[in-house]
């Protein structure tokens, strides 16, 4: 083909379709640039049958114009074509020889870029010259750099095993008496000096919060929980938890693993959304971000992300994925995904707390706790500076946590939900996370006169209706053998459910009211069998056990009293004090 030339200039003539098309309508595709993306003029594209098994999204064909011309294209090098206008070429291009392009990992050390000013225009966030000095290092001895934290103009470094602070824009000249004074500097990272304490973040940067001139983070390593303030680093977690915290944090697993298990394959959802559904006792498993993947009839194996879920019933689902899915062979779908333990922690703006949430992917360790064992594989609770101690666990578990404002937010799997909400305030608002509805409890001891073996006769509360008695335990009186006797009694309903009749008289089986206080009678409950399960069996040498005594012996009780669910479900329930009548134990 001739083409008249006006001008000296050079064009070059394309016409280059994508070869890997073999239908019959091979020539309705658009031309295909080498090296840049498919389509890059944003030129319609045109059907072919393959258009679905490539995933590319369908747009109409214009009805005034032939596809065939689309496939020629003319390039040229000059602007708009005019004799000796600009020129388009590569312009000047840095090089740099480089003896080895091996990649390195330097986890103790930072590197920034250059200035950002948007007053000035000038934007070197992306300039890195290796010719100057755009690294800073922190010693090795203490592990990775897990976290940076930035606070009025100084850099908080948070290594697995250390705490530094770094000056910004400026540097630190000390005196031969050991004080120290700011000067100005060109440097962007300045001296770096560590925290007194051998204290870190250990592998666990999800667990750091902050709050005006408070930073709070976990030490894994240490069995520790951390604040950094003014005054340094203070172990919070030994005001009242260190022996929880020492238990929790030994058994947290800061290592992936990984997880994989099988759904089986109904079908394709739908023909041009990219998902599937799937059944299977493990569907409750599928999360958002795992990775599926199908092996095909033609014995090749694709990938997909998992983009979205929309469940149909208890063991089956719809999963949406990134890419068209194809026959997987066997009916059979394998789910892949890389999980740890976590700390999750998060400042509470409304509540002016510090929560932390321990998770496992597995359950902790059991505990026992008088008649009452604990499984659980999480931990949420929550740290008061006002109060200076832990005052409150949760019953949710969150995925990230957050304040805005004053506001608190938590977020659970896609779901962003808003505390301390004043929506249905009275009816169902109150101990519900995550659309589940929970009880209210707290867990005491009654240890009045150490010393003196005492029975305890009643128990009594001053505070709202709606508290009930779940567990009142004694303390262990001693090891026979392999057993451990205690007594224990029974639960006290709480006013409102320990309601009866008899003959149209009221009757209460529970707390009574008597001048705004509520009391109970403790009835024992100590079995009477020696099957040694519980440890509530009568002692050697006991006569009369269980009901036929009153009161609960030994010398401290462990008590648990809770929120019923008939008394103002999700209605405001306060407790303020709680004791018992004792005597001494003949």
């Amino acid at each position: 083909m001739a083409i008249d030339i006006k001008y000296f200039n050079t064009f070059i003539l394309k016409k280059n379709v994508n070869d890997d098309d073999t239908s019959s309508n091979a020539s309705f595709r658009s031309p295909v640039f080498a090296g840049l993306p498919y389509n890059p003029s944003n030129y319609p594209l045109f059907l072919t049958s393959n258009t679905i098994a490539t995933g590319r999204v369908s747009l109409s064909t214009p009805a005034d114009s032939d596809p065939t011309d689309r496939n020629w294209v003319v390039e040229e090098s000059r602007i708009r074509g005019g004799f000796n206008n600009t020129e388009v070429g590569y312009g000047v291009r840095a090089f740099l020889r480089k003896d080895t392009n091996d990649q390195r990992h330097r986890s103790n050390s930072m590197i920034y870029s250059g200035v950002f000013n948007s007053l000035t225009e000038v934007n070197n966030t992306n300039v890195f010259p290796t010719g100057e000095p755009i690294t800073k290092s922190v010693d090795p001895y203490y592990g990775s750099i897990q976290k940076l934290h930035t606070l009025d103009n100084n850099l908080a470094i948070l290594q697995e095993n250390k705490v530094s602070r770094a000056l910004i824009d400026k540097d630190e000249i000390y005196s031969a008496e050991g004080g120290g004074t700011l000067t100005s500097s060109n440097a962007v990272i300045g001296q770096v000096t560590p925290y007194v304490g051998e204290y870190g973040i250990s592998k666990n940067p999800e667990s750091f919060a902050y709050f005006g001139y408070r930073r709070y983070f976990t030490d894994k390593y240490r069995n520790a929980v951390m604040r950094l303030s003014r005054d340094g680093l203070t172990e919070i977690s030994q005001y009242g938890m260190k022996d929880f915290f020492r238990d929790k944090l030994s058994e947290i697993n800061d290592e992936f693993s990984l997880t994989t298990f099988s759904c089986t394959y109904v079908g394709i959802a739908s023909p041009t959304i990219p998902s599937i559904t799937v059944s299977g006792t493990d569907v409750s498993k599928i999360q958002k971000g795992m990775i599926v993947k199908i092996r095909q009839t033609n014995n090749t194996t694709i990938e997909a992300l998992v983009i979205g879920l929309l469940g149909t019933g208890a063991s089956s689902m719809n999963v949406f994925l990134n890419v068209f899915p194809g026959s997987p062979v066997g009916g059979s779908i394998v789910f892949n995904y890389y999980e740890k333990d976590k700390v999750v922690g998060g400042y509470d703006n409304y509540n002016s707390n510090y929560v932390v949430s321990l998770q496992k992917q597995n359950n902790f360790l059991t505990e026992t706790t008088g008649q009452e064992g604990i499984l659980s594989n999480y931990y949420t609770t929550a740290f008061d500076d006002g109060a200076n101690g832990w005052v409150s666990f949760f019953t949710y578990k969150p995925l990230f946590l957050a304040s805005l404002k004053s506001n608190y937010f938590t977020f659970f799997e896609s779901d962003i939900y808003q505390h301390y909400s004043t929506v249905n305030i009275g009816s169902t608002a109150r101990n519900t996370f995550y659309s589940v509805t929970s009880d209210s409890s707290i867990t005491f001891v009654f240890n009045p006169a150490p010393s003196l073996a005492k029975t305890f006769k009643t128990i009594n509360y001053e505070g709202s209706s709606g508290w009930q008695v779940k567990s009142f335990v004694s303390d262990s009186t001693g090891a026979f053998g392999t057993t451990s006797f205690f007594d224990k009694a029974n639960e006290v309903k709480s006013y409102q459910e320990g309601l009866y009749y008899t003959d149209g008289v009221p009757n209460r089986a529970g707390f009574y009211l008597k001048q705004g206080k509520y009391y109970a009678n403790l009835v024992n409950n100590s079995s009477g069998n020696n099957s040694g399960i519980d440890g509530s069996f009568p002692q050697p040498g006991e006569v009369f056990f269980g009901n036929a005594t009153s009161g609960i012996k030994g010398f401290l009780a462990t008590v648990k009293l809770s929120t019923d669910i008939a008394t103002d479900p999700g209605g405001l329930k306060e407790l303020f004090a709680v004791s018992s009548e004792f005597v001494r134990s003949n």
